[in-house]
């Protein structure tokens, strides 16, 4: 079966006062449908969490019609300091920044820089020979073959052109283990170790969750000609206020920075590293997990993805360029179980757009969310999903690395409890 981990998906310090990064129009739940009664379910379960050390902290934000209704800080953002977590705090979103780097191509496809149906090397040259594993002879090589169709840009953007991450058990994940592609210096250099390794599979015939992204990222910057970081600040952050977000946290910032935990061998909750390098911006930023947010910016971006393309009067994307990003892509051969990351399985009523999922039948999965519900996760216990058809942004932001022992399913148990308290869908 091809799954692979949670992965890429996905300081210290006194903690200075602040109050979140804008003014947010806040309403009572009830002028939107809501229950303030049972909402304070969703509060409960997670300080709940939080009480019995399975989480240091969270932040999560709920809006619907474009208005916030509920906007909670829990728990600590350091332990070892006894810094409470704040609503502005910095996490680390890991596999949240995929989305961010595919409306960063969309904006480039809505300019005619590329089309989905598109081969990738015609915007990256380098990949015009890549070979694909058929197997392996009686001496151990591998035996490869040429692809029945040169990888699309639609398939890249779907995670169905043929890459690897290097984390599953396979004879090509082994040699992306080996080539070690995020320790590149650059993009130039990342390509040109991507261009030796053989592709996984056919292009279109699996799904694996791959460097698709960070591939995204190199060609945003050769067919903008802009460094992808300026390019995603200028076009995306700054239009959309989201003034924490960046590939770096300024050293002002650090004492904002959730730390990130995972739990040792009895089970208490330990830093998982102390990086100063958070302050750098990196020459190669990972457009598949390199990002840093807060509860608030990410809002602004998923808000104006429900608003179809337009947030604070700032026309990001049209709606036909969201529509094409939040629908289902892949073909029902595909969606037979066999592929998907961690929790995730594509199966009937759960598919996949470009770099997000998308639960078209959502009940089929035993979801309460909205038909065509469209989300992501990240690696240290981030997750959030956009539902066009109820009009409800949910964000969570947690700093709990999922790969560890005893991660409590945040995603499932949110959206139990924020629709148990949607009670009048009609308003």
């Amino acid at each position: 079966m091809k799954s692979i981990p949670l992965i890429l998906l996905l300081g210290a310090g006194v903690l200075v006062a602040a109050l979140p990064t804008i003014a947010i129009e806040t309403a009572k739940p009830e002028l939107v449908g809501f229950s303030s009664e049972r909402l304070q379910r969703l509060d409960q379960a997670l300080n709940e969490k939080v009480n019995n050390k399975e989480l240091a902290g969270t932040v999560t934000l709920l809006a619907r019609h474009g208005k916030v209704i509920s906007f909670h800080a829990y728990g600590q953002q350091n332990l070892a300091n006894s810094v409470a977590m704040k609503k502005d705090s910095i996490f680390r979103i890991f596999s949240m920044s995929k989305p961010i780097t595919s409306v960063a191509m969309m904006i480039l496809y809505e300019e005619g820089r590329w089309l989905p149906n598109d081969s990738i090397e015609k915007y990256i040259p380098e990949f015009k020979n890549l070979m694909v594993y058929a197997g392996e002879n009686k001496d151990g090589s591998l035996i490869l073959e040429k692809p029945k169709h040169a990888p699309t840009m639609g398939e890249l953007m779907t995670h169905t052109a043929g890459f690897g991450l290097g984390f599953l058990d396979s004879p090509v994940n082994t040699l992306y283990k080996k080539a070690d592609l995020f320790s590149a210096p650059d993009f130039k250099d990342f390509i040109n170790r991507v261009v030796k390794l053989p592709l996984d599979y056919q292009p279109s015939e699996q799904w694996e969750y791959s460097i698709s992204s960070d591939i995204q990222g190199y060609l945003v910057e050769r067919l903008s000609g802009v460094p992808f970081a300026q390019f995603i600040d200028e076009r995306i952050f700054q239009p959309l206020d989201m003034r924490d977000t960046s590939f770096a946290v300024p050293k002002e910032k650090r004492a904002r920075l959730a730390t990130t935990y995972q739990p040792d061998a009895n089970n208490v909750l330990v830093p998982m590293w102390a990086d100063e390098k958070e302050s750098i911006t990196p020459v190669m930023p990972s457009g598949g997990g390199g990002l840093f947010s807060t509860a608030e910016d990410y809002w602004h971006l998923a808000q104006m993805l429900l608003n179809e393309g337009t947030f604070n009067g700032k026309q990001i994307l049209s709606p036909s360029t969201v529509k094409l990003m939040r629908t289902n892509h892949l073909p029902n051969n595909l969606r037979n179980g066999n592929f998907g990351i961690g929790p995730y399985r594509m199966q009937p009523g759960l598919g996949f757009g470009y770099s997000m999922g998308v639960l078209d039948e959502p009940l089929k999965v035993n979801s309460t969310v909205g038909a065509d519900t469209y989300f992501w996760i990240g690696a240290a216990g981030t997750w959030f999903w956009v539902d066009p058809t109820n009009d409800v942004v949910f964000i969570g932001l947690s700093q709990r690395w999922m790969l560890a022992p005893g991660m409590p399913n945040l995603e499932g148990m949110s959206h139990a409890l924020v629709y148990q308290a949607l009670v009048s869908p009609a308003k």
